[in-house]
């Protein structure tokens, strides 16, 4: 994905969040602020990013946002379990109506056979609703792989933000 389409994402996303008066929490285990930045670049993001959450080692997903550390110990922190709690947790520590979560191995090191290079789970969680959790492998090199990820969640939640409320 390319820097000028991870804008133009952005954007899209940040107008339809405030078109439906959405509040937005990010947390971002892997792009370290990326999302937050894209969002923040357009003029009006503080009436939709409610907050961001950083949080990159073990000690951080367990302080800041609750994540147990059997939990990140049984299946790691890049998995889908891993990115559900993380969206579960911002939600718990936040007043916002939607949450993005994502983790990942962004490179060059870091890859093992069973989660490579470019692995990244992403997640949606609105607010009394049910989470949207995807795994991917994606490739290029950091910045690329972290752009990506960043792609993916927003365009996870334009699709989440334009499907059907469920009954």
């Amino acid at each position: 994905m390319t820097e000028a389409a991870l804008e133009e994402l952005a954007r899209q996303a940040l107008e339809r969040c405030r078109a439906a008066v959405v509040r937005l929490a990010l947390v971002e285990a892997c792009t370290g602020g990326l999302l937050c930045e894209k969002l923040t670049a357009v003029s009006g993001a503080s009436a939709v990013v409610e907050r961001g959450f950083i949080p990159y080692s073990y000690e951080s997903k367990v302080e800041q946002l609750g994540v147990s550390l059997a939990l990140l110990q049984a299946h790691g922190s890049v998995s889908a379990e891993a990115v559900e709690a993380l969206a579960q947790g911002a939600l718990a520590r936040s007043t916002a109506d939607w949450v993005v979560a994502e983790t990942g191995i962004a490179g060059p090191g870091g890859g093992t056979p069973q989660k490579p290079v470019g692995l990244a789970f992403v997640a949606v969680l609105q607010r009394g609703g049910q989470s949207t959790v995807e795994r991917h492998v994606f490739t290029g090199d950091r910045a690329e792989v972290r752009r990506a990820i960043a792609g993916r969640v927003l365009s996870l939640l334009l699709e989440r933000l334009d499907a059907p409320a469920s009954s």
